[in-house]
């Protein structure tokens, strides 16, 4: 993919604008990004927080994360490769990419690209080419429409990160409840987690979204069905919203605990969707929910409280990829705000 469509698609999420990491109203933005940098990380955890400094415009952030991801690089390619499964590294590609496009960095293009074969050429798969999520088992997880698709639209292998979600979809999909269950055994062919896990859908809403808009305009016809199916898990989720704005960890499970960063998630992927022509402007009221929500549980410290917690995301807690989405829903959120003119 040549430098220049490489940052055209980027620049769909915002990723090249000014940096909005600090506000005049009360810096927020920035106490929670500073919390985000204190904490210790996995590779996803890493990659989703790239991303979230490359949506907010912040290049220098963006730089030094692609470049501290390379200090754990793995012989197979794998960038940040602490922790998590076979393909969560892939979460900082789009990220990694564009550092290494941008500065023209010979070692982190290298990287980037190394992180890319790895997707494409080592990944364990399914006979269907569905990406196994983890190493151990063959398992697909919810999480993985955000771990390869975006990066594989992002970096033009659009067929291939078509591949990757209509393989997730027909395995983990409930049309009736328009949710996704958490884990799918290929082997055993059953769910090992059959529950809709609300951060599993976020991630998932998240991960179409940004398919979507790295898919270029001759693409009609998969952006179509990218969009319908991401209209569809929207209202699953929305069916379970609570009047405070938040979800259940298991969406359809009062018992489990109220969690912040699904909604995180959902206004992301709403603010983005409406300004690119792909969601209603209804949605928009959801979103604005959502986000009053979340920006609630920011405490002194920045930290964005009652996220699925790390270390388990067993509990209401902290985590890396909560204090990502909060930024990467602001830098949507100010670009919803924009197009509507507030």
């Amino acid at each position: 993919m040549n430098r220049r469509s490489f940052l055209y698609s980027s620049a769909a999420l915002g990723a090249v604008r000014p940096s909005t990491a600090t506000t005049a109203e009360d810096g927020l933005l920035e106490r929670v990004a500073q919390a985000a940098l204190t904490m210790q990380r996995h590779s996803w955890e890493q990659g989703i927080l790239a991303q979230a400094f490359l949506d907010m415009g912040d290049r220098d952030r963006v730089i030094l994360m692609a470049k501290s991801a390379i200090v754990e690089k793995a012989a197979d390619g794998r960038l940040a490769a602490i922790g998590g499964g076979a393909t969560d590294p892939a979460m900082g590609g789009t990220a990694y990419w564009w550092a290494g496009e941008l500065t023209g960095d010979p070692q982190m293009r290298e990287a980037a690209r190394g992180l890319l074969e790895f997707v494409l050429k080592k990944t364990p798969r399914a006979a269907d080419g569905t990406c196994y999520h983890v190493f151990r088992s063959p398992e697909m997880w919810s999480d993985s429409f955000y771990t390869t698709p975006p990066f594989l639209a992002t970096t033009a292998h659009y067929d291939e990160a078509m591949l990757q979600i209509e393989g997730l979809r027909k395995r983990l999909w409930s049309s009736e409840n328009k949710l996704l269950s958490h884990i799918w055994d290929d082997g055993r062919q059953q769910f090992r987690d059959k529950a809709f896990w609300g951060v599993g859908n976020g991630w998932a809403a998240a991960g179409l979204t940004r398919v979507i808009a790295a898919l270029p305009g001759e693409r009609r016809a998969e952006r179509q069905v990218l969009r319908a199916f991401l209209k569809e898990l929207l209202d699953g989720c929305l069916a379970h919203q609570r009047p405070d704005g938040l979800f259940h960890n298991v969406l359809d499970r009062p018992d489990s605990f109220v969690e912040t960063n699904l909604a995180q998630m959902l206004a992301f992927s709403i603010y983005t969707g409406v300004p690119g022509g792909w969601l209603p402007a209804s949605y928009g009221a959801a979103a604005d929910r959502m986000r009053a929500a979340a920006r609630a549980k920011v405490d002194r410290y920045g930290f964005v409280q009652g996220v699925c917690g790390a270390p388990g995301f067993d509990h209401a807690g902290v985590a890396a990829e909560g204090q990502a989405f909060f930024l990467m829903m602001e830098a949507a959120g100010a670009s919803f705000r924009r197009f509507h003119g507030r």
